[in-house]
């Protein structure tokens, strides 16, 4: 897991390779990621877009921005925390992602960006 603070957000990433769902002869690997976003501030937040950046080693790099996350703009209340899983296909068996959420502080309306770590996501390799 990876973690990184800002502004008082702490937010953390675990990565699994998907195997059932690759195809590694069609070169298609296929990566789910579990996101935890808490809040250790005074106030409550709200997600209110992200905006990624998905590098995989074939050198591609591949932007991917919108509002909220899997459908939703959450609340998160002081000392609550916001969950969430989703996914992310490669054309390689390793790549990277990172990026930014930007959050509005509820109470005085101010948005402010939070850093998304970069997290690496890496095929198991098989041992023989």
């Amino acid at each position: 897991m990876t973690s990184k603070l800002t502004e008082g957000i702490i937010v953390s990433v675990e990565t699994s390779y998907q195997p059932e769902l690759s195809n590694p002869l069609l070169n298609e690997f296929m990566f789910a990621y579990r996101v935890t976003i808490e809040n250790n501030n005074n106030f409550p937040v709200q997600l209110l877009s992200r905006h990624w950046f998905i590098f995989d080693s074939t050198g591609s790099m591949r932007e991917v921005e919108g509002e909220g996350v899997v459908g939703v703009q959450p609340i998160i209340e002081p000392g609550e925390y916001y969950q969430y899983s989703s996914g992310c296909n490669l054309k390689s068996e390793m790549g990277r992602m990172h990026g930014t959420y930007l959050i509005k502080n509820i109470r005085t309306n101010r948005s402010f960006k939070v850093a998304i770590p970069a997290f690496e996501m890496e095929v198991p390799f098989k041992l023989n």
